[in-house]
């Protein structure tokens, strides 16, 4: 965590690898005439932090406080990311050359996973899987922090991570190179079983209360669903991950 007008400035300019920013909530609250100063310059570091695609969040004063352990935060504080973001561009020309080279790169794609031990177990699962990476959006997706990676194993730190602001863009950018984007979701007539694992795939998991968003699902080259025989409709998405993978992992293996 760092705070401060200035220090955070000097993070995003230097090119620090930034998790999230907590700006002050100032509506409806009484600011001093150092904080409507604050305010201002904290104002324009906003914009220079969304115009880095960083991902940002209004909290109260308390909030900032407890974060900061009252530290002089102008209203600002930044969370650190534990670990360095693959560049999705870069991601895809090592993917393009893998599949050139007659490989079939398997690759985990999360459509809003927020829950920070979901999202560990999935990463956990996937570099057991041998996963050539992990792509998650900027926003709505569980912090890749402490506890994320202690859910994960120590998994994400050994495998790329891409986080990106636009997850139809990456869809569309690894379909570009050749990649198959399978849905796993239940709203599907075909069986994980039934789906052809063993070609460069994308396997696209969804958010754990409203799965897959209607604009990555209609963009994907087929859906495909785990049998279930219980009365629960559906399995937790951490565990349909593992499903998935090692079904995939399983193909791969009689393939040889």
């Amino acid at each position: 965590m760092i705070f401060g007008i200035h220090p955070v400035r000097e993070a995003i300019e230097a090119g620090t690898e930034i998790e999230k920013i907590y700006f002050r909530k100032t509506a409806g609250e009484s600011l001093t005439a150092a904080d409507r100063t604050n305010a201002g310059a904290a104002n324009a570091l906003r914009e220079q932090a969304e115009e880095a695609g960083i991902h940002i969040q209004e909290v109260p004063v308390e909030k900032l406080n407890r974060l900061t352990r009252n530290g002089n935060h102008q209203g600002v504080a930044a969370v650190i990311a534990a670990i360095s973001y693959k560049d999705i561009n870069e991601l895809a020309e090592e993917l393009e050359a893998q599949i050139a080279a007659g490989e079939a790169p398997l690759v985990m794609l999360m459509d809003s996973v927020t829950d920070i031990r979901n999202f560990g177990a999935i990463a956990r699962s996937a570099e057991c899987a041998g996963v050539a990476a992990l792509i998650m959006p900027a926003k709505n997706s569980a912090p890749v922090n402490a506890e994320a990676i202690k859910s994960s194993a120590g998994a994400l730190t050994l495998i790329p991570v891409s986080r990106v602001g636009s997850l139809k863009g990456a869809v569309a950018l690894l379909r570009n190179i050749g990649m198959q984007c399978v849905a796993a979701t239940e709203k599907s007539d075909t069986l994980v079983y039934e789906t052809d694992f063993t070609r460069p795939t994308v396997i696209v998991m969804g958010a754990e209360d409203k799965g897959i968003s209607r604009d990555i699902l209609n963009l994907c080259d087929m859906r495909a669903c785990i049998p279930l025989a219980g009365r629960i409709e559906s399995l937790n998405v951490g565990a349909a991950a593992a499903v998935v993978l090692f079904e995939a992992r399983r193909q791969r293996f009689e393939q040889g």
